[in-house]
């Protein structure tokens, strides 16, 4: 059974309904909520009296979600789509783990992982990050007390003075040797 990433919701809904109906995968909560936000979107994917025969306690979870199901298979195609958007909204762990979702990942090699997107914009962290910033700060702090002005000087040595947080120690102690060398010269 080969799956395409242009197959249809209720293709699929016909193959994930074992695994949704199986072993309690969706407790009672997660299918109200589901029948409650179909009864709800616009346009309304289930009527009251739909959604009320659906959500009856007297029969058993594993049937009313089987015959959810097959319901909005004959409805067709938009109300199996908006069924597996309820899934994502109210049950997003156990919708990423339909089989159908699976496949499809596998199948489609143009998406591009999000998750591994991330690493590599963020592999060198926020120490990379502030290794950057005091260096350019550094250049700028030497641009800007390059001038020979002695007020200048003044104002340079006292920012330096009170900034031991965010300058490190090493590179405050060589900005200060810095700016006593030039106003000696």
């Amino acid at each position: 059974m080969l799956y395409r990433t242009h197959q249809s919701y209720c293709i699929r809904l016909q193959h994930d309904m074992y695994f949704l109906t199986s072993n309690s995968r969706l407790n009672e909560q997660v299918v109200d909520k589901i029948i409650l936000q179909l009864n709800r979107v616009y346009p309304q994917i289930l009527t009251n009296a739909e959604a009320e025969k659906f959500r009856n306690p007297k029969a058993s979870l594993h049937t009313r979600l089987s015959d959810l199901i097959k319901h909005l298979q004959k409805k067709g195609e938009r109300h199996c789509q908006e069924f597996y958007r309820a899934l994502q909204i109210n049950a997003e762990q156990l919708y990423n783990d339909l089989p159908s979702r699976k496949i499809l990942k596998t199948t489609d090699s143009t998406e591009i992982d999000t998750d591994k997107e991330k690493c590599m914009l963020n592999d060198r962290g926020p120490v990379f990050f502030l290794a950057c910033f005091s260096v350019a700060v550094g250049f700028a702090l030497f641009w800007y007390c390059g001038d020979s002005d002695t007020k200048v000087l003044g104002r340079a040595r006292r920012i330096l003075g009170f900034s031991p947080i965010i300058i490190g120690r090493h590179v405050r102690k060589i900005c200060m040797l810095y700016l006593e060398d030039l106003s000696t010269n």
